[in-house]
């Protein structure tokens, strides 16, 4: 899920948080360590659970997080935490890490399980979301919204061109990708009227009937078919640097790119480029490697950035905040 810069503040809810303390029923506390910015309600509702010993400290590099992580058993994390095996060293108690998001590329997981540290995480929570983030992207960068815009601000009131933009029935759409956010966004494009295909060789047949896209044999054929790009793919070795410039220039020209994913399964520059050259016609970015982005950005109508905010809404944050607790007593088989 994206991730909201807020001051750094550290809150202790147990009255012993260094301490293994007892509660009533004479089972051991569980220490737990919130380590991110998460929703409050998850914050009360496990600080007041008896079972668990609550410490509220949220952190942002690797150094801060691996001096407290300490003697926690329980690691509360979203993406933005680097738990690299220098931090997992560091938390020689540690037996569970909740992950506040779907991805779980920010874990050193072979690292986790030498030590027989469980995972959970959050997939598919936040894809709502983000999918309606990528409809508005579609929607703005087909509409030229950002450039009507400025152009309204600047007093200049041109409406002669307005003919020449598409209804997004109009254009082919590619998902690569068509997981959990993959198949909220070929839902939500069906309803507009859209022409749906998609990319993912993991899927049956049936997979892609129930999900509502054309399938695709390979990637190079959707690009060179679509449209409209978006991509929804979990950031693994397979999938770093998928979309790079040879692929980017397969798409047909004027063609719109989309990454709500992860920053790095694109290359971004290659992406920029492109829209500087007319390959593309847009280009929206919610993810960004490294995030925050440290690149300079071109001064252009056509290019629409978010801080990495697809999945960050008040409903999302709510349900992952419960979901959240869920796991978390679910893996210790609590009631």
């Amino acid at each position: 899920m994206p991730d909201d810069e807020r001051e750094k503040r550290e809150f202790v809810f147990s009255d012993e948080p260094q301490s293994c303390a007892v509660y009533a029923e004479g089972v051991k506390q569980k220490h737990l360590l919130v380590a991110a910015d998460v929703d409050r309600r998850f914050i009360e509702r496990i600080s007041a659970d008896a079972r668990f010993a609550t410490r509220h400290a949220p952190v942002r590099s690797e150094e801060e997080l691996t001096a407290v992580v300490g003697d926690c058993e329980i690691l509360v994390t979203r993406a933005y935490n680097r738990v690299t095996r220098r931090v997992l060293e560091a938390a020689p108690r540690l037996e569970l890490i909740a992950q506040g998001t779907s991805g779980i590329d920010n874990i050193d997981a072979a690292a986790a399980r030498e030590r027989g540290i469980a995972i959970v995480s959050l997939p598919g929570e936040n894809a709502n979301a983000v999918a309606e983030l990528v409809l508005a992207f579609m929607l703005s960068m087909t509409r030229t919204i950002p450039q009507y815009g400025r152009e309204v601000l600047a007093g200049i009131w041109r409406r002669d061109d307005c003919a020449t933009r598409h209804e997004l029935r109009h254009y082919r759409t590619g998902i690569v990708g068509l997981g959990e956010v993959g198949r909220r966004v070929a839902r939500l494009a069906s309803a507009f009227g859209v022409a749906v295909s998609a990319y993912d060789p993991y899927l049956t047949d049936d997979d892609f009937v129930q999900r509502g896209a054309t399938r695709v044999a390979s990637l190079d054929a959707l690009l060179r078919q679509s449209d409209i790009v978006t991509l929804h793919l979990p950031l693994t070795a397979e999938t770093r640097r998928m979309i790079d410039a040879v692929a980017i220039a397969s798409m047909p020209r004027g063609s719109f790119l989309i990454n709500a994913a992860r920053g790095e399964v694109l290359d971004q520059q290659a992406a920029l480029d492109a829209l500087a050259s007319n390959r593309l016609g847009g280009l929206a970015l919610d993810v960004y490697d490294p995030e925050p982005p440290t690149a300079s950005w071109p001064d252009d109508p056509r290019l629409m950035l978010t801080p990495h905010i697809a999945g960050c809404t008040h409903e999302c944050k709510a349900a992952i905040g419960e979901r959240l607790y869920e796991k978390i007593v679910a893996f210790y088989e609590l009631s």
